[in-house]
C-alpha cells in the first residue's frame, strides 16, 4: 500500500508538470495566432462605427493591450486559487462551461471507449487465433482500412445513410430542436448520441485489434502454450487461460491509452454532427479567441488522458501478480 500510494503521488507531481506544460503551448499557440479578437467576433464593420473609447473597452475585454505574460500569470495564479477564469464568448465560469459541456460529451465519450475496447480485444483476439486464415484478413483489412480513414469522412458518411437517406436517427445536435428542455427525455438524448458515439467506436477499434493481435501471436507461439497443447489441452482452453491472461495487461495499456484518440477525436465529430460537446467548444474558443476557455479545456482534458494512464498503471499489480510481487519488494 506505502509502494502504491509513492507511486501515486510521483505520478501526480508528473501531472502537474504536464498541464503546467500544456498551458504553456496552448497559451503560445495562442497568443501566435493571426486571429485578431475584435475583428472575429465584432467585425470590420461594426468596429468602424464604434469611437475609439469602445474600441478600448473591447481591447481591454479581450487582452489585446495586456502583455502576454502578464495575461499568462495572471491566469496561472487564479488557477491556483481554483478559479479558471470567465469565459469571454459565453459569458459564464469557465468550469461551468466546461461542465455543461462535458455532460453532454460524457455518455458518447464513455460509450465509445467502452465499445471500441470490447470489440478492439475481441478481434484481436480472434485474428491472432486465426492467424493466416480468412477470419485473420478479414479483421486486418478492416482495421488497416479504417485506421487510414479520417474520423470527420466517417462521420459523413453515417449522416447520410442513417440520417438522410434511412431518416432512421436524428441528423445532428444533441436533443430535437425546438423541444422545451423539460420534455426532452433520456430516449431522445440516446438516439442524438447514437452516430456520434458509432463513429467513435469504429475509429478507436483498429488500434487495439491490431496490438492484441500482434501480443495474441506472440504468445501462441511461446513454449509453454506449445507445453499446454503438448498436454492435450483443447484450442478454446489455451486461448481463455494463456491468451486471454497473457493479452490482459497489453489491452489495458492500449485501452487507457485509447482516451486521448477518442477525446481529439470527438472535436471533428462532434463539429460535423453539431453536437454540443467539449470537443465543439474546444473549436469555438480557438476560433472566438476565447483564451481562458481553450485553457480550461486544454487543461481539463490533459488531466482526464492523464488519469486514465494512472489508472492502466495502477491496475497492472492486479493484473498480473508479478508486478505487484515485485513491487512489494522494491
Amino acid at each position: 500500500m506505502k509502494h502504491r500510494l509513492g507511486f501515486a503521488g510521483k505520478k501526480l507531481i508528473r501531472m502537474a508538470l504536464l498541464l503546467f506544460g500544456v498551458s504553456i503551448v496552448t497559451f503560445l499557440l495562442m497568443c501566435a495566432s493571426p486571429l485578431d479578437p475584435l475583428q472575429t467576433n465584432v467585425g470590420q464593420a461594426a468596429l468602424g462605427t464604434m469611437s475609439p473609447e469602445q474600441i478600448e473597452k473591447l481591447e481591454t475585454y479581450w487582452g489585446v493591450d495586456t502583455p502576454p505574460v502578464e495575461r499568462y500569470l495572471g491566469w496561472l495564479l487564479d488557477v491556483a486559487r481554483g478559479d479558471f477564469g470567465t469565459s469571454l464568448l459565453y459569458r459564464q465560469p469557465v468550469l461551468t462551461v466546461i461542465g455543461d459541456r462535458l455532460a453532454s460529451s460524457f455518455w458518447v465519450i464513455l460509450s465509445a471507449w467502452v465499445i471500441s475496447g470490447v470489440l478492439g480485444l475481441t478481434m484481436g483476439v480472434m485474428a491472432g487465433a486465426s492467424r493466416g486464415k480468412w477470419p485473420d484478413r478479414l479483421i486486418r483489412g478492416y482495421c488497416l482500412l479504417i485506421s487510414s480513414t479520417p474520423a470527420f469522412w466517417l462521420a459523413i458518411l453515417l449522416l447520410l445513410i442513417f440520417a438522410v437517406w434511412l431518416g432512421w436517427l436524428p441528423v445532428g445536435l444533441s436533443v430535437p430542436a425546438g423541444m422545451d428542455a423539460a420534455a426532452v427525455t433520456a430516449a431522445d438524448r440516446l438516439r442524438h448520441a447514437i452516430l456520434p458515439a458509432l463513429t467513435l467506436s469504429i475509429t478507436g477499434v483498429a488500434n487495439i485489434a491490431l496490438h492484441t493481435r500482434e501480443k495474441m501471436i506472440d504468445v501462441l507461439e511461446s513454449d509453454y502454450v506449445l507445453f499446454a497443447r503438448a498436454r492435450g489441452e483443447s484450442e478454446a482452453s489455451v486461448i481463455l487461460r494463456h491468451g486471454l491472461r497473457n493479452v490482459a495487461l497489453p489491452a489495458i495499456t492500449l485501452q487507457f491509452a485509447s482516451v486521448s484518440e477518442i477525446i481529439g477525436g470527438s472535436v471533428l465529430v462532434e463539429q460535423v454532427f453539431s453536437y454540443p460537446g467539449l470537443g465543439q467548444a474546444a473549436v469555438t474558443a480557438g476560433l472566438g479567441s476565447d483564451l481562458p476557455l481553450l485553457l480550461g479545456i486544454t487543461v481539463v482534458t490533459a488531466a482526464i488522458v492523464f488519469a486514465g494512464n494512472l489508472i492502466a498503471d495502477l491496475l497492472y499489480g492486479a493484473v498480473d501478480p508479478k508486478i505487484r510481487k515485485g513491487a512489494a519488494r522494491g
